[in-house]
């Protein structure tokens, strides 16, 4: 999906590549299927198994890749063998990076549900690039912390499958308080959610007047 000038595909569940400024950006890569293009940015919302995935970011690493994570999953991806450079980012930190790239960490946790703990400090992102704001969400419940994103948002990437963070109902709440331009599902499909989930937040964001697409899987 282009977007301004930067395109957006969705690989599955919580994983997408943004392409701009001449960099390709994989966010938590899992499941990879066929031949992907080697990144020049990873980044990593939290260590499970399904966002973490070792053996994913092994097909797309090359000397040079900059993986960008939580401290939490530090131990696992410094046993990569290429030679990345690997930098860590806290909750409200930035990092600003080459071609006008900017990564901010934001919160990402679980209120009602004991799988996202907010001791953690685990991560959503909010990633620019040309000009244009995305927020990739990460595993999270609605949270308070995603009133200060409000209005200053092109695209919102949110999981609604439910079970491990918000469901579509949720989803599309969190979407009316954020206000983006294009909101995304993602988190549904393999470990949890399905399509059906994806529809019926693309369907209720509507009903709250935010525009949302469901995207193909690439």
């Amino acid at each position: 999906m282009k977007i301004g000038d930067i395109d957006i595909s969705w690989k599955g569940h919580s994983g997408f590549v943004i392409e701009g400024n001449n960099k390709l950006i994989y966010i938590d890569p899992y499941n990879l299927q066929g031949e992907n293009e080697e990144a020049d940015i990873i980044l990593i919302t939290h260590p499970h198994y399904d966002h973490c995935s070792i053996a994913d970011i092994e097909k797309i690493i090359k000397d040079g890749t900059i993986v960008v994570c939580p401290a939490g999953c530090q131990s696992k991806i410094a046993k990569l063998d290429k030679g990345i450079e690997l930098r860590t980012i806290d909750v409200g930190e930035t990092i600003e990076l080459a071609n006008g790239i900017a990564i901010g960490g934001i919160p990402a946790y679980n209120i009602n549900k004991p799988n996202h703990p907010k001791s953690e400090r685990w991560l959503g992102y909010l990633l620019k690039v040309n000009g244009i704001s995305i927020y990739h969400a990460g595993d999270t419940d609605l949270i308070p912390e995603m009133k200060k994103l409000a209005g200053k948002l092109q695209v919102a990437l949110l999981p609604v499958g439910g079970n491990f963070t918000m469901n579509s109902r949720e989803a599309a709440e969190a979407a009316a308080l954020i206000k983006p331009g294009l909101a995304l599902p993602m988190h549904y499909g393999s470990v949890a959610g399905s399509l059906a989930d994806a529809e019926a937040f693309k369907k209720l964001c509507g009903q709250k007047g935010i525009k949302a697409e469901v995207l193909e899987k690439e």
